[in-house]
């Protein structure tokens, strides 16, 4: 038995006595991922059906459901099917309008933006061949985590530190009650605000000027739109809906310049929704109007820079990132959650190949160079793909929000040299199969 006074050091926080002089049990986990939202779930599931154990660390008490809707475009449908929980999220959402083209009925998705700028209308209607979606958050998380084996997901899990073993060169993760972890595989999947990628010294998230919010609005008797994205763009205010079903809409609103409120609860955030969508039409003010004032969700638009993309290095030791926490990008693409989701995929199947189900739980024959080269194969596959979101979504994002015209000619014209007049040929990516 360690004498009293051992005893008490050993229930306070380890960051207050860690001392050479002491030593005291640590668990040890083969792979273990920081986060429960999307990109941690989706990861402990993909490295799960390649028969690898990992085990999931959430801060929250229960599965994190915040958050209204995510648009899913085709290439995220690909990687749900890989993750084996697509066919079960299609039955509570509805596939984008199928339109008449040159006479045969083609399954196609329409996105429409329409900017209106001194009363005049201009439009721009884009095609997605394939799949289109809006999913609620909810129902995507819950799709997840029920897919996992019981015990996989660790809730209360708040990591306040991370550091190198001195011996075995493997990250330990220091938990807020005392408790510490020694992991062969870290991944960070922890968001926008990521102790995992400040551990691999990333630089911090650049801010867009503005703030978004989403959320739902439920028609009784249904509401009448078509099956398309529309996104309408009027003076500072950017307003976007998408049907969910024939009762329900999913919808964001953006005010690319007033970045004061903090939304101090759920009526002040519905207070600003009806404040910014003043000027816009009946229909658009009358959604906002209803709207589920619980499904609101204020944020601070934030990316990573290209440029971090590029250069930023990905890896350190056997610790990586994945989801937002890699990647954070603004929403003008709709394409955060499922890049995601191609983490996952991605991830999984490096790792696989390095460290596969032969190694055990703990993969204690798996020798650190194997799995560096995997996360290194990870890193390089994700890269150029990530660099093109990021690039696209930045000068997306600063073209509607500028007030220039000739600075958005000019991002209009970097955007039409660098990904052509398909703008959204980054829908048709494929992460190929698990």
């Amino acid at each position: 038995m360690l004498p009293i006074g051992l005893q008490i050091l050993k229930q306070l926080p380890k960051q207050n006595f860690r001392s050479e002089n002491l030593s005291f049990e640590m668990e040890e986990i083969g792979i273990v991922i920081v986060g429960g939202g999307i990109a941690g779930l989706a990861t402990s599931i993909a490295l799960h059906r390649k028969g690898i154990k990992s085990v999931v660390l959430e801060r929250a008490e229960k599965v994190r459901s915040e958050g209204a809707g995510i648009g899913t475009l085709s290439n995220g449908w690909r990687a749900l099917d890989q993750l084996g929980v697509g066919d079960r999220l299609r039955l509570n959402s509805s596939l984008i309008h199928k339109i008449l083209i040159y006479g045969p009925f083609l399954d196609m998705n329409r996105a429409r933006t329409m900017l209106i700028e001194n009363g005049k209308k201009r439009e721009f209607v884009s095609n997605i061949v394939d799949e289109a979606r809006c999913i609620k958050r909810n129902d995507l998380v819950e799709a997840l985590s029920d897919a996992l084996p019981k015990g996989t997901i660790r809730f209360g899990s708040h990591i306040v530190s991370i550091e190198q073993d001195k011996t075995t060169l493997f990250p330990v993760v220091h938990l807020a009650n005392g408790n510490s972890i020694k992991a062969k595989v870290l991944i960070g999947c922890d968001g926008a605000n990521s102790i995992v990628s400040d551990y691999l010294q990333l630089n911090p998230k650049k801010a867009f000027a503005c703030r978004a919010v989403r959320g739902f609005t439920k028609y009784p008797n249904g509401h009448g739109f078509p099956q398309e994205v529309l996104r309408i763009k009027q003076g500072n205010v950017l307003i976007g809906r998408l049907p969910l079903t024939d009762n329900q809409v999913f919808w964001f609103l953006v005010h690319m310049q007033d970045n004061n409120h903090n939304g101090k609860d759920q009526e002040s955030i519905a207070n600003l929704c009806r404040k910014w969508a003043d000027d816009l039409s009946e229909d658009w003010k009358e959604m906002v109007k209803i709207c589920n004032v619980e499904s609101l969700t204020l944020t601070h638009l934030r990316y990573r820079a290209p440029s971090e993309i590029m250069l930023g290095k990905f890896r350190r030791g056997t610790v990586t990132v994945a989801g937002d926490a890699m990647h954070v990008m603004g929403p003008f693409l709709a394409q955060g959650g499922s890049a995601a989701l191609e983490d996952a995929v991605v991830l999984a199947r490096c790792l696989a190949r390095k460290v596969g189900p032969d190694h055990g739980d703990l993969l204690k024959d798996c020798s650190m160079k194997n799995i560096e080269e995997a996360i290194d194969e990870y890193v390089d596959e994700r890269r150029m793909r990530l660099l093109g979101l990021s690039v696209q979504t930045y000068l997306t994002g600063r073209s509607l929000q500028t007030s220039s015209k000739v600075l958005r000619l000019m991002f209009i014209a970097l955007l039409l040299l660098l990904f052509g007049r398909d703008q959204i040929r980054h829908t048709r990516y494929d992460c190929g199969r698990l």
